[in-house]
């Protein structure tokens, strides 16, 4: 592989706990702390973890939706996070993304047609008669009628909605889109055609991911590689068949554990975590799985292990390997 598209590096995310009358800082969630990866082009890298371990606010960080609190964001060699705005517009041309909630993102008052336009026209691109075209074109590519344009999105399925939705991500002619949760607000006999169309268009258009769900079985079919979130970092980092026919975080292989297995006979043996989710006011300190692992070890209460390699290029952040 040559050098990576996108590089993310002790990404953080510090929010606040304000209390009084005046509104002063009591301490603060930790969100995301701390989380490195890197995307090549033309790949798919899944993030995955229980609600709340901080996939979206990765995803939206890369953004800058939400400013980070520390660490380093660089997109094709530039770095975000110090990018002002006039070059971060320019930029997000080639990053778009793609929402969970497929009517919630979409603008009831506007047609299809303005809602797919509407990218083209803030980054300048064609004129008016290029743009009406293009939007139908899109149309048909994500597999809805032309003559859909000129309708709103409450005149839609979930499905349909979602298909706009991805439709407007591709009108700007991306190199990296970053799907929240693309799927999850969808039935399930939906989600595959979803997950198939954006398949063939990461083929057609050349696009490279970033998939963020936390439906595990989701993950590994759409992803080239998958990084598992827990508490605002990232626990283990590995090819999608790899870490899913051998996971080695105690934490992943308990996830991997919980996946339905459609065979009623099946005596596959279920590993269940004592305890709950710490608070990211106060994570554990060493290794924040520490209070739910069957396997923890006294050095796992006081020593934070790194995230490094201990096979084949996978990445685990576990004292058991290193």
């Amino acid at each position: 592989m040559g050098e990576p598209l996108l590089t993310v590096e002790n990404l953080k995310k510090h929010f606040p706990i304000e209390s009084g009358i005046f509104g002063r800082a009591a301490g603060h969630i930790k969100a995301v702390d701390g989380v490195s990866f890197t995307v090549h082009e033309g790949e798919t890298l899944g993030l995955v973890g229980e609600s709340g371990c901080g996939k979206s606010t990765t995803g939206r960080m890369i953004l800058r939706l939400i400013e980070p609190t520390d660490g380093r964001i660089v997109f094709a060699g530039k770095e975000m996070t110090k990018l002002p705005k006039r070059e971060l517009r320019e930029i997000r041309k080639d990053i778009q993304m793609i929402f969970q909630d497929p009517f919630a993102s979409l603008n009831p008052r506007h047609t299809v047609e303005r809602i797919i336009e509407e990218p083209m026209i803030v980054h300048k691109l064609g004129g008016k008669k290029e743009r009406k075209r293009r939007v139908k074109e899109l149309l048909e590519v994500v597999g809805l009628d032309s003559y859909h344009a000129k309708r709103y999105p409450h005149q839609f399925s979930g499905g349909q909605r979602q298909r706009i939705g991805i439709a407007r991500a591709l009108a700007v002619n991306p190199k990296l889109i970053i799907a929240d949760e693309p799927v999850s607000a969808l039935d399930v006999s939906v989600q595959s055609q979803v997950l198939n169309l954006l398949s063939d268009l990461q083929e057609q258009f050349s696009l490279t991911f970033l998939f963020i769900a936390h439906d595990l079985s989701v993950v590994h079919h759409f992803s080239d590689r998958v990084g598992v979130m827990y508490l605002g970092q990232i626990v283990e980092l590995a090819a999608s068949d790899q870490l899913y026919d051998d996971p080695k975080h105690p934490y992943t292989q308990a996830l991997l554990s919980a996946v339905p297995v459609p065979d009623p006979d099946s005596e596959k043996e279920k590993m269940i975590l004592s305890g709950d989710v710490p608070s990211p006011a106060d994570p554990p300190k060493g290794c924040v799985f520490h209070n739910r692992c069957p396997m923890a070890m006294d050095k796992c209460k006081a020593v934070k292990p790194k995230l490094a390699a201990i096979d084949d290029g996978r990445l685990a952040a576990c004292h058991l390997y290193h």
